[in-house]
């Protein structure tokens, strides 16, 4: 549940008038771009945030998410006082274990191995900053189920490419949706934006697109 938080209670907010105020997106992700332009709320910037994104000790999957999308945010809104900044981290987990954006073909096959064949979940954290200092946050959770997983399923994955950069190694908008019979939850969550609650936050802020 997205709970805004100001400032300090019972202050009256300060700093320009939210009708006018733009969106910055501080996050490289074309996904993240077209999800955004899909629902008409297409940012005026695009300026990604440059954070540590290694997980903590013992840190969960939804406590690292919700951290490092708040510190995205964070690290952006100082460079664009008066606008609205939005930040998300997509995490996929299984169990407690946090798997990693596979950079290379050998951590993305150990990712399809692990998730051939069982349920996973992919939690999206979203944090917004408003003008005035308010700050609205949410972490939305989909179950995604893969099918058992060949050899050569694999292979051919691994041959197109895909899966480079991709949190668990895959892509559901791609050809990894031959893989997901099923899905309980948010669908854009996966790809890497839950729209419903990115536009209830920032809507419920005072943003106009």
């Amino acid at each position: 549940m997205a709970v805004p938080q100001g400032k300090e209670p019972g202050l009256a907010e300060t700093g320009p008038l939210t009708d006018a105020a733009p969106l910055v997106l501080a996050s490289a992700s074309p996904r993240r771009l077209q999800l955004l332009q899909q629902i008409g709320m297409t940012p005026a910037d695009i300026d990604p945030a440059d954070v540590d994104e290694t997980p903590r000790a013992r840190e969960l999957p939804p406590q690292y998410a919700r951290r490092v999308a708040a510190e995205k945010a964070d690290a952006v809104v100082a460079r664009h006082p008066g606008a609205f900044v939005l930040a998300a981290d997509t995490v996929v987990a299984v169990g407690r274990r946090i798997l990693p954006k596979a950079e290379d073909e050998a951590t993305a096959k150990r990712c399809l191995a692990l998730l051939s064949g069982r349920r996973h979940r992919v939690l999206g954290a979203v944090a917004v900053r408003a003008p005035g200092g308010r700050r609205a946050e949410t972490l939305v959770t989909t179950a995604v189920v893969f099918k058992r997983l060949s050899a050569e399923e694999i292979d051919a994955y691994l041959a197109s490419g895909e899966w480079r950069g991709k949190a668990g190694g895959y892509a559901i908008q791609g050809r990894a949706a031959a893989f997901i019979p099923r899905i309980i939850g948010s669908y854009p969550n996966v790809v890497g934006l839950p729209l419903a609650e990115t536009r209830n936050l920032l809507v419920g802020l005072g943003y106009k697109a």
